[in-house]
């Protein structure tokens, strides 16, 4: 068994379950030690164990990243581990569908002090170290919507295209550090997303035959290993996203507004 001192370090933010959870049990299927990093810690608990097995080491580290104190208590037991981290996937982020006008607005900037703030300021702290060294890899969950407008879901949306064009941006100022960056581009995906986004009831939340979080996962560690810019999961979704880039906005919009309007599901 390889001596966990010398494995590689990844860091998965929303680590306990769906995309997260499986870009943690990549890495670790590849040699690396992991930190998972969630609000609810007897989540990550649960997640530690069925993780656990491979011989590789699971952390686990409890705090609300929405939080600037709970991003920096992750922060400094990365830095308690006197590890670098060869991995950083920024992947913790919630939605929220429904009308602009009827949803709760409390709710909508916790959203963004998760899926956006958060993840800059721990971009931020981490990234400097890798530069530094002159290694390292980012990995930024963004989604399939941010080729498209996203009506019934704006502000998470936007969150998202914020993730696309700040991981597209670092890439260009890396290039020449040794740090990479890749962003991800998931579709419709089986995960707990659209109960917790209160979406059950749209045609995207109620369809059949959602992505498999797993098979997400692993195009996702497929593409930051090779140095990809990004990637776009599954067929369906490359084709839905080269689509939606070429069409007229309106028209876009209009065709993810019959997959997220309120009852669209009946």
């Amino acid at each position: 068994m390889t001596d966990n001192t010398v494995r590689p370090f990844a860091v998965v933010t929303g680590g306990s379950n769906g995309i997260g959870f499986e870009l943690a049990r990549q890495f670790l299927e590849n040699g690396h030690d992991v930190l998972i990093a969630a609000q609810d810690e007897a989540h990550l608990a649960e997640a530690a164990q069925r993780l656990s097995g491979s011989g590789a080491r699971v952390l686990t580290h409890a705090s609300d990243l929405s939080r600037e104190d709970g991003v920096n208590s992750l922060f400094e037991q990365v830095r308690s581990t006197g590890r670098p981290v060869d991995a950083l996937c920024l992947n913790a982020g919630v939605g929220l569908g429904g009308p602009f006008v009827e949803t709760d607005l409390q709710r909508e900037l916790k959203m963004i002090d998760l899926n956006v703030r958060g993840t800059v300021q721990l971009t931020k702290l981490v990234l400097k170290d890798m530069v530094a060294r002159g290694s390292g890899k980012l990995l930024f969950t963004s989604s399939v919507e941010a080729s498209m407008p996203d009506p019934f879901e704006a502000i998470y949306g936007s969150t998202k295209v914020f993730l696309r064009w700040f991981g597209e941006s670092l890439r260009s100022e890396l290039k020449d550090t040794g740090v990479g960056v890749t962003i991800l581009m998931p579709g419709v995906t089986d995960t707990n997303f659209f109960n917790r986004a209160e979406m059950l009831d749209t045609k995207a939340g109620a369809m059949e035959g959602k992505d498999d979080p797993a098979v997400v996962a692993k195009a996702a560690f497929d593409a930051l290993q090779a140095g990809k810019d990004k990637v776009v999961p599954t067929v369906k979704n490359k084709v839905m996203s080269a689509v939606a880039e070429a069409l007229p906005e309106p028209l876009v919009a209009a065709a993810h507004r019959a997959f997220s309007k309120p009852g669209s599901a009946n």
